[in-house]
């Protein structure tokens, strides 16, 4: 066997074998890639070359806005921004059927928007919502699915951590990632909202919630309007060429840190813990670029893109052939592994085929993006799931019966999202951004 295909043969056994065994993804990564260079180049070369090959990937500027919007993320989530969100977003909705439940959909929408974060949306929005639809006689499980289901919303809708580490491994633009995920973001809203409305026109105990005032509303709006407008400074800076996502990503840790303390909602004492849970998050993530570097060096000298692409055109040369059979994987793979290192690995590994058939890098993007939230949501592994669960303090079994719909509809969109380019791409062509 020539000396790439074993490497490659390293790469995959070794990786496959140490998930099986339990081992951190990050930690089977690195492991199997360091392996499988000094299979290809010796000992002492395959251990400097992982170290150089980790170095090159996380020595990238726009890798700098990473830490500065999950930091963004913590002081939002901690700085009293959720409660405001949720109360423009009951009165965003008013009275329609299951009002509370189609407010916690929008509050995820826009909560996810301005902190960028699933996990973090689902447990703040949660924790605020569901004691309110409890009182007003909603299931647990209804409340704690439709929780659950719409939070991921805020992983498509920009600013997007995960898009900006695609956008590092295909080399595509930050800037029309963002806007090119607006559409199918607020289009996954909007199906969880259609589920809720069928489900609640049927139970008219549902469509009660309390009735504001015109006043009332645009009191509520303005106490909002601040921790809106960080989507028009962050998005609007970078689409307006006044400032690159990685300095838009500074401004929004200074300005969610401001509006925090003008909320009253923390204190100096409690920026050690927030930095510290930033911290952590962004060490996850920056390791798991590092090794993934050293994976994607393996893949290239074993050229594993190039086989997969040649096997997948041996099945199929039908573009919507092998569009359907990606998102058949993706989905698979969102089921057992977490978003990020997903599209680490995955994503050198796909786009060689579906840039094969004339598919823009950032359609496949968004759509891969879109895959992999869903498995957030999906057993075994889904975070979003079970960090749903545990704050509405209901059993995985119940809350996943009550979410099929939510998890059908959700396919149906992704398959449209896939196939349908213009929902992905209208908006970057519009602002000149592809």
């Amino acid at each position: 066997m020539e000396v790439a295909a074993l490497a490659g043969l390293v790469l995959v056994v070794g990786i496959v074998v140490l998930l099986v065994l339990g081992i951190p993804v990050s930690v089977a990564v690195g492991t199997s890639a360091a392996a499988a260079a000094i299979t290809a180049l010796g000992f002492e070369n395959g251990l400097l070359t992982s170290a150089q090959q980790m170095f090159r990937g996380i020595n990238n500027f726009s890798l700098l806005a990473i830490p500065f919007f999950v930091l963004a993320g913590v002081i939002m989530n901690n700085g009293g921004i959720a409660l405001r969100l949720v109360n423009f977003a009951k009165a965003m909705v008013g009275r329609a059927p299951g009002s509370l439940a189609q407010t916690n959909v929008a509050a995820n929408a826009l909560f996810g928007a301005v902190s960028g974060s699933a996990v973090a949306s689902v447990a703040a929005v949660g924790s605020t919502m569901g004691p309110l639809q409890a009182r007003e006689g909603y299931p647990r499980d209804f409340a704690a699915a439709t929780n659950i289901a719409s939070a991921p919303s805020g992983m498509i809708i920009p600013p997007s951590n995960l898009m900006i580490v695609y956008s590092l491994v295909s080399s595509t633009s930050i800037a029309a990632l963002f806007v090119a995920g607006y559409v199918p973001g607020l289009l996954w809203a909007a199906v969880c909202m259609v589920i809720v409305h069928l489900y609640a026109r049927k139970r008219p105990a549902l469509r009660v919630s309390e009735r504001l005032s015109f006043a009332g509303r645009m009191r509520v709006a303005a106490e909002a309007l601040p921790a809106l407008l960080l989507i028009v400074i962050v998005i609007g800076g970078i689409l307006a060429g006044f400032f690159t996502p990685t300095e838009a990503s500074c401004i929004a840790v200074v300005y969610a840190l401001v509006l925090s303390f003008a909320y009253k909602a923390i204190r100096v004492r409690d920026l050690p813990g927030i930095l510290l849970e930033s911290a952590r998050t962004t060490a996850i993530v920056m390791f798991l670029v590092a090794v993934s570097a050293v994976m994607s060096w393996v893949m290239s000298f074993a050229r594993i893109p190039q086989l997969v692409t040649d096997a997948m055109f041996t099945l199929s040369t039908n573009p919507y052939v092998l569009i359907l059979l990606i998102v058949v994987l993706l989905l698979a793979i969102g089921c057992f592994m977490d978003p990020t290192p997903a599209v680490l690995i995955f994503a050198p590994i796909f786009l060689p085929v579906v840039t094969a058939f004339g598919m823009d890098p950032i359609h496949f993007g968004i759509f891969m993006v879109l895959a992999l939230s869903i498995g957030t949501i999906t057993p075994p592994v889904g975070p979003v799931l079970f960090v749903g669960a545990r704050v509405a303090d209901i059993s995985i079994e119940s809350v996943v019966r009550r979410m099929l719909p939510f998890f059908v509809a959700l396919v149906v969109l992704l398959l449209v999202v896939a196939l349908t380019p213009a929902l992905s791409m209208w908006l970057p062509t519009l602002v000149g951004l592809s």
